[in-house]
């Protein structure tokens, strides 16, 4: 059976208690708690000589799906550990990767991760495909993660012809105006705890590597604007934050995804601006389905019978035609 958009309810509703965009978001992240049996983690090395920390579960068919977590997530985050055990629900083996950086330990180079750092989700979608032997694999990006996945698509011409499907959630596919819805002063609880978590990162490679970072501008840093420009952007090639926005942000590949991929970003998404929401005229490919709940919050979309919406519409998606 086809995945029809209109048989999906794109309104619902959430516990009364998360009552606006907000505690959409905090109260599944802080409160959620998910156990996984039978989590493996390994340690990959990369063709650069730096490490990533995958956790895989493997079930009984060959269905494999990647998951990509968000801005410094990890690989067990309550959203993550929710959507792999929907899938595995549905017998689905799953995979999910921690950017460099974000598994506990500092990695060991310069660099670290970023919103389109394609070429580590390349490395690692051929590396499961040499250790696992999946026959179809699907692709799930969460708010940053969902713009890696997005953004590797469309500029890749040569997908292994195993990646069937993609689905990226709260994704802030225009990465310049969502930085700075971020400043808004609603959202400045977050953006200090994201900037708290980077900075504190650098100064740890600083001490493991002197010499490799200047550490002063960061007493002038107060908004992931300023850190991606001073240095998230200058790091990894690009000139500043602005270049980097551009360069990197989904909204731009959109076009050129030649796999059926959806979209699901709630309109109270407090970190999403405007232009994350585009019609499919906008968008300009039939491949690429969007659902706009209402409610849901980034990377929340509770519910109250245990499977949540965003697990729910991916699920229907994955199991489709």
């Amino acid at each position: 059976m086809k995945f029809q958009k209109n048989n999906i309810e794109q309104h619902f509703s959430p516990p009364i208690i998360q009552f606006n965009g907000h505690l959409q978001t905090i109260i599944p992240g802080l409160f959620r708690r998910i156990k996984i049996n039978g989590l493996q983690r390994e340690r990959w090395v990369t063709p650069d000589g730096d490490f990533i920390d995958v956790d895989w579960l493997k079930n009984s068919d060959k269905r494999l799906v990647i998951l990509c977590h968000g801005l410094e997530g990890d690989s067990r985050r309550p959203y993550i550990l929710g959507m792999i055990k929907a899938l595995a629900s549905r017998n689905f083996s799953t995979l999910s990767w921690n950017f460099r950086s974000c598994s506990g330990e500092i990695n060991k180079l310069k660099r670290f991760y970023h919103s389109g750092a394609t070429e580590d989700l390349h490395f690692v979608i051929h590396k499961a495909i040499e250790k696992l032997a999946p026959e179809e694999i699907f692709i799930i990006g969460f708010s940053l993660g969902g713009n890696l996945a997005l953004k590797y698509l469309g500029e890749n011409h040569n997908l292994s012809p195993l990646i069937k499907k993609t689905v990226g959630i709260s994704v802030p596919i225009h990465l310049a105006s969502s930085c700075k819805k971020m400043m808004n002063y609603e959202n400045r609880l977050y953006e200090i705890r994201f900037l708290r978590s980077l900075k504190g990162k650098v100064i740890s490679k600083e001490k493991l590597m002197p010499g490799t970072f200047d550490l002063k501008p960061l007493t002038r840093i107060h908004h992931l604007w300023d850190f991606d420009d001073l240095y998230t952007g200058p790091i990894h090639g690009f000139k500043d934050a602005p270049d980097y926005y551009e360069m990197c942000s989904a909204i731009n590949f959109l076009k050129d995804i030649n796999i059926p991929t959806l979209l699901i970003n709630a309109k109270n998404d407090p970190f999403l601006s405007e232009k994350c929401y585009p019609d499919n005229q906008q968008i300009s490919n039939p491949l690429v389905t969007t659902i706009y709940p209402d409610k849901g919050g980034h990377c929340g979309f509770s519910a109250s019978n245990g499977l949540y919406y965003s697990e729910y519409v991916t699920l229907e998606f994955l199991s489709k035609d």
